[in-house]
């Protein structure tokens, strides 16, 4: 039996981790629990066993680190025990559950222990807990969708837990009311609600609405899958069958239905803590039929069980609000613990903010003194190097106003001794012509032509040395004034040479009085005025 039970378990074990691999972002409790039942492991007329696997289950997901599956197999002990109709226990592993999930900040898991928390309540009959809880879970739900962390597909369980809560509170309008949204959200994906189950819903919602016939029908249409796929919820569905047969007051039918649902029970073991409503609506049609030894034993029977499973005098469910108590004194002691914390981690960060704060604004105003001393230096140095260059540039221009007054000066001194060198040459001339016979004619004009062209030459020579220093003053004359002729060009370059009239005369070897009206002539070109000084002029230029 121990080997047995130990490849069953590792079989589950095995199961499990396929199923979360296959899905690690969604809490799936469902697949787990299906995977679990086709391993024969759970197995509600086994609950024993079951509980067992689950134990070893948890304990070595806990010594492996495994938190979250450490809390999949708690829960799927709750369901085992809660089938059991041990509240109790099963209170006890949610409540465990629910601890370790508020540790690891898990919300699918707090959605899925919220929405069973919720339905516990329910069995009580304690409405307003059980909506807290339920809504709650919604609540989270809702946030995921929102955070596209879960399908809205996934809705459809909570409506679906809605829906079920208020058909078992007899609370039929608000039941029709969450299986209508179950119908909106819902989809057909792994691990969620199956259709059957909701038709089923919606069976007890026509029947509540006194639409028998349909309610009927659904009800014979779904019996096969419920059989096949679920059948520990067939006490649940049988329940209902029989109920509506004794509100049409088939009464036959509806004893007959009232026993398969007690049988179901019995056979899977599950819903037990169901079978003394079942046994009570029994009562009912045995008196209507007149069997009241039968009614008689229904009766004790339901009270027996009623006493059992939901009397919290009773052995099974003494500890149930003890356990409540420690939860929620264990929530509150967490609560009040997490307060503390979280003050103390507001203070050590106000603290923190503070000296952070602090080395910020000092950081910062040594950096505006760096910064302004840095920009200081730099416009001092960039001061001092502007003033550098313009002394630089001004020695520059001065030693080459310098060099080209120097140069101008040796310019018209080569002037002038080529207009003595001129002088000399005509008085040769004039000695010639007036020499003796003893000259040759040819050797004379020989000598005259000599004398032309090196008269030309040396202006031409002249012309070039003076354009060669005076480069920038002659370029702007000619690109200024291009319809100057040579001899006025001339008359610029001796001016700019600071020439008289006379030498003027001597070196173009040409009359004062023609020196007088070619400037005149120049002035006329250079649109002066009468105020404008000629000589500034071209100094200017």
């Amino acid at each position: 039996m121990r080997e047995i039970r130990n490849v069953l378990f590792f079989l589950f074990l095995s199961s499990f981790q396929l199923v979360f691999a296959q899905n690690p972002n969604r809490y799936s409790f469902d697949t787990a629990f299906q995977v679990f039942t086709k391993t024969k492991a759970l197995n509600y007329t086994d609950a024993d066993s079951a509980i067992t696997v689950l134990n070893k289950a948890h304990e070595k997901f806990l010594k492996n680190g495994d938190t979250l599956k450490s809390i999949q197999a708690l829960l799927l002990k709750a369901d085992v025990y809660g089938h059991s109709a041990d509240y109790a226990n099963s209170y006890e592993a949610f409540w465990k559950a629910l601890l370790t999930a508020d540790e690891i900040e898990n919300d699918s898991l707090d959605v899925h222990i919220q929405m069973r928390l919720g339905e516990f309540y329910s069995f009580y009959k304690k409405e307003a807990d059980a909506k807290q809880y339920l809504k709650s879970s919604l609540d989270i739900a809702k946030k995921l969708v929102r955070e596209n962390k879960l399908d809205q597909a996934y809705l459809t369980e909570n409506y679906y837990i809605f829906c079920s809560t208020y058909r078992g509170l007899n609370r039929p309008v608000l039941a029709e009311k969450y299986l209508d949204s179950c119908y909106i959200y819902y989809k057909k994906m792994p691990n969620l609600v199956e259709k059957a189950q909701l038709e089923f819903e919606r069976a007890y919602v026509l029947a509540q609405n006194k639409k028998y016939d349909e309610a009927l029908q659904l009800m014979e249409s779904l019996e096969g899958w419920f059989i096949q796929n679920r059948p520990s919820y067939l006490v649940l569905f049988y329940s209902y069958w029989g109920d509506i047969h004794k509100t049409l007051n088939n009464l036959k039918e509806s004893e007959f239905y009232y026993q398969k649902g007690i049988t179901a029970s019995k056979k899977y073991g599950g819903h037990i803590d169901f079978t003394p409503l079942i046994y009570e609506k029994l009562t009912e049609v045995h008196l209507k039929r007149g069997n009241y030894k039968e009614a008689f034993e229904s009766q004790n029977t339901a009270k027996g069980l009623d006493a059992k499973f939901f009397d919290s005098r009773s052995k099974n469910n003494r500890s149930l609000l003890e356990i409540k108590d420690e939860f929620r004194i264990e929530k509150e002691r967490q609560e009040k613990l997490i307060q503390q914390q979280r003050l103390e981690q507001l203070e050590q960060e106000e603290k923190i903010s503070f000296l952070q704060r602090t080395i910020l604004l000092v950081t910062l105003l040594f950096l505006i003194i760096i910064g302004y001393a840095f920009f200081k230096h730099l416009r001092n140095k960039h001061h001092v190097e502007k003033e550098l260059i313009k002394r630089n540039k001004e020695l520059e221009i001065q030693k080459a106003q310098e060099i080209l007054e120097l140069k101008n000066k040796e310019l018209a001194a080569s002037a002038l001794q080529l207009v003595e060198k001129d002088e000399f040459l005509k008085d040769l001339k004039t000695k010639v012509r007036a020499g003796g016979e003893n000259l040759k004619v040819s050797e004379i004009n020989k000598v005259l032509r000599s004398i032309s062209i090196n008269n030309t030459n040396n202006w031409e020579e002249f012309k070039l040395r003076f354009t060669a220093i005076n480069d920038k003053f002659y370029r702007k004359l000619t690109e200024r004034y291009p319809n100057l002729s040579q001899s006025d060009q001339k008359i610029c370059a001796l001016i700019k040479l600071n020439f008289s009239s006379k030498d003027m005369a001597r070196l173009l070897g040409i009359s004062v009085e023609s020196v007088h009206t070619t400037r005149y002539r120049l002035r006329k070109k250079l649109k002066l005025k009468r105020s404008t000084n000629l000589e500034d002029f071209i100094g200017g230029l």
